[in-house]
């Protein structure tokens, strides 16, 4: 049966993501690399046998059968909430079990994913679609939240994509989709107004700041707020959808304005200044600046064909900061050019369409929900993690997956490979 099941492997999903992880391997010998030729970094090593290891359960998750995690999804899910608040007490992003560090927000990913794909899968028939829909943000913004307070921005930033992918599939209203996503953009815009007339504009603009001004925020909060019931009571009674917009807009407005306001009170001054560089890295170009400059002058420096590989100036020289982790990219295009870039892309892409296919051609939804969740996941991660190396994306720290350096992000990336092809031994079946 096992033998049977083997042969149905999608191996041309399986080899593209092998081929980026080689890939990773590769470029992350070369940024351990000083300017003599010398190694000063084993990181390759520890990435060969990671890798190792997130194969073997690649291929163990594929011969599993996916649908017995339909009854289990719940405690999975639990256990890894369970691990994130222990990690908490350790004020830490890993849980060190001996030598090893087990970063479970990598791993709540996965978990996340398949019980929101139970839960969607389940609720299917309900009636209710707000209910549904509120419930599904629950589900995704425990997690989160809890990812968030470790501090770890990029990671609980992955979860959103996760949630409106999985969402859009499982047939939830277009309106609770874009009310999230218009959410965190007014959320973001009102975030940032006070930081860009602050240090880029200086000052020009004073009457932005009334946006950190608490009672200015309590006031727009609940001025807002009554609109939007009252536009809900005019719709309730007249059935006019002129009272449902103004009931949507304003709902956007009080809640982005208030999360804009805790925003600024949560986030940590080093995540503060990345918003601010994003905007203008020559505010701090020997600073903060520092990270986005390098990576745009070193991909840049590669031009079509690359320096040529282990002969980039930038990695050897230790310009560029967290270069195996968050600025591979900019490694990788130095050293192989744009046409390196664009074979990273391609099996990117590649695997993308891959994952669309199987979660289009299976007949189970608990397992097109799945894949949903993994293409969206994989897709975030490529676009934010390559803009943030090109300076068009804020730095948040998310790596470039199956790529860099991480042993829990790629043993999770490959167990959710694992995940996929499973579904594709089994998506004809019932």
């Amino acid at each position: 049966m096992w033998i049977r099941n083997i042969l149905k492997i999608d191996f041309l999903l399986l080899f593209a993501s092998l081929a980026l992880v080689t890939v990773g391997v590769l470029f992350i010998y070369s940024s351990g690399l000083n300017t003599d030729r010398v190694l000063v970094s084993n990181e390759y090593i520890r990435q060969i046998v990671w890798a190792s290891a997130g194969l073997i359960l690649a291929l163990a998750l594929a011969l599993l059968n996916y649908r017995r995690m339909y009854d289990f999804s719940v405690y999975l899910y639990l256990g890894t909430i369970l691990l994130l608040i222990v990690t908490l007490f350790f004020r830490s992003r890993w849980l060190r079990i001996g030598p090893v560090g087990l970063q479970v927000s990598e791993f709540a990913k996965i978990t996340t994913i398949v019980l929101l794909a139970w839960f969607l899968d389940m609720t299917q028939r309900l009636r209710s679609v707000s209910v549904r829909f509120i419930a599904a943000c629950l589900i995704v913004f425990v997690p989160m939240a809890l990812i968030l307070i470790q501090p770890d921005l990029g990671t609980s930033l992955v979860f959103i994509p996760i949630l409106l992918g999985m969402t859009f599939v499982s047939g939830i209203s277009l309106y609770y989709i874009f009310f999230l996503l218009l959410l965190i953009v007014f959320t973001s815009v009102f975030l940032l107004l006070p930081i860009w007339q602050t240090v880029i504009m200086k000052n020009a603009y004073p009457e932005l700041m009334a946006l950190v001004n608490v009672r200015f925020a309590v006031a727009a909060c609940l001025f807002f707020a009554f609109i939007a019931a009252l536009s809900w009571l005019g719709f309730r009674r007249y059935r006019k959808r002129h009272f449902f917009w103004f009931c949507y807009g304003a709902s956007i407005l009080s809640i982005s304005l208030g999360a804009s306001y805790v925003a600024q009170r949560i986030l940590k001054e080093y995540q503060m200044m990345r918003l601010i560089i994003f905007m203008d890295p020559s505010i701090d170009p020997r600073g903060a600046g520092w990270h986005i400059l390098q990576s745009i002058t070193a991909i840049g420096s590669g031009g079509m064909y690359g320096r040529g590989y282990l002969h980039g100036t930038h990695s050897q020289y230790r310009f560029l900061p967290e270069q195996s982790t968050d600025f591979i990219f900019a490694i990788l295009s130095e050293e192989w050019g744009f046409f390196g870039g664009v074979f990273v892309f391609a099996l990117f892409l590649f695997i993308a369409l891959r994952l669309v296919k199987i979660m289009q051609t299976t007949s189970d939804l608990f397992g097109s929900y799945i894949v949903a969740g993994l293409v969206s996941m994989y897709s975030f991660h490529f676009l934010v993690n390559v803009g943030m190396t090109m300076g068009v994306m804020p730095v948040t720290g998310i790596p470039l997956t199956f790529v860099s350096y991480g042993g829990s992000a790629l043993v999770s990336a490959m167990a959710g490979i694992g995940l996929a092809l499973s579904v594709h031994i089994r998506r004809f079946k019932r």
